[in-house]
Parts: C-alpha cells; sequence; structure tokens
C-alpha cells in the first residue's frame, strides 16, 4: 500500500487530531511519518527522518517520531535524548506492538491513534504541558517521496 493511501482523509484528520489533544497536555512533540519503503533497519530510517524534520531541535529534546513503512511493513518509533532518558525500557517495543497490532487487523488510523496517545500520557508525566509552551513542530503528517 503506497504511504499516501495509507490512511483516508477522515483518518488522516483523526490522527492529526490525536496529536494535537496529546500536544494539549505536554511540552513533548509528537510527529508522525509515513512511506513506502524501508531499505534498511527501521530505526535506521526512522532516526535519519527524526533529524531531516529538525525533530532534534526541540528546546527540551522531548520529541517523539512514530515510523511507518507501509510497503516493507515496518515500524519504528525515535524519541530525543530528554525523552529516552525517562522512558522504561521496552516502552518504544510496547508502542510498535501497538501499532502492529492494530495495522494486522487493518485498523490503521486506529493504531496511529492508540500509540500517539499512549505517547502522549508519557510525555504528559514526564514533560506536563506549562503555559509559556510553544508548538515546536507542526502536527500534520509527513510523508517520504513516492517512488
Amino acid at each position: 500500500m503506497r504511504a499516501r493511501d495509507f490512511l483516508s482523509r477522515a483518518e488522516k484528520e483523526q490522527v492529526i487530531d490525536a496529536v494535537r489533544r496529546a500536544e494539549l497536555v505536554t511540552g513533548g512533540e509528537i510527529r508522525i511519518h509515513i512511506e513506502n519503503r524501508c531499505k534498511d533497519d527501521p530505526r535506521e530510517s526512522a532516526l535519519r527522518t527524526f533529524h531531516i524534520l529538525g525533530m532534534d531541535a526541540t528546546a527540551a529534546r522531548n520529541a517523539v517520531l512514530l515510523y511507518v513503512a507501509t510497503e516493507s511493513r515496518k515500524v519504528a518509533v525515535i524519541a530525543d535524548k530528554g525523552v529516552d532518558a525517562v522512558v522504561p525500557k521496552g516502552y518504544w517495543d510496547g508502542i510498535c506492538r501497538l501499532m502492529t497490532g492494530a495495522f494486522a487487523r487493518g485498523e490503521y488510523a486506529r493504531g496511529l491513534a492508540d500509540a500517539v496517545e499512549e505517547v502522549g500520557r508519557l510525555l504528559a508525566e514526564k514533560f506536563p504541558y506549562s503555559e509559556d509552551d510553544v508548538n515546536e513542530l507542526p502536527d500534520d503528517i509527513s510523508y517520504g517521496e513516492e517512488e
């Protein structure tokens, strides 16, 4: 399945809304990136994407990327060092399982929205929202180049 066809227009809005809701209670940042293929280790591809999207430039180093390669059927989660320092061991693996479990049932938007909500809860606990918080990164879904 092509990256841009992974979610319908309504599903994209559902997932973006989940990101916006999550970020209302945290100073952390969450982004989703979808591309067609992952030619190497998904964590390596996600890390490259994390840097390309400028997610390593948040003030508190508290950004999280949910990465999906649709045709390769791979997912990964990458977090900046501020988040990784406070996350329990194996937490990101659990988020990946949450996504892939829903994806296996054809529930792509639900898998992403549930993952965003779970990451949002963690970020709210570790990086609570404050009055002076600024949304440092776009809430929209980014896409890799079509091949």
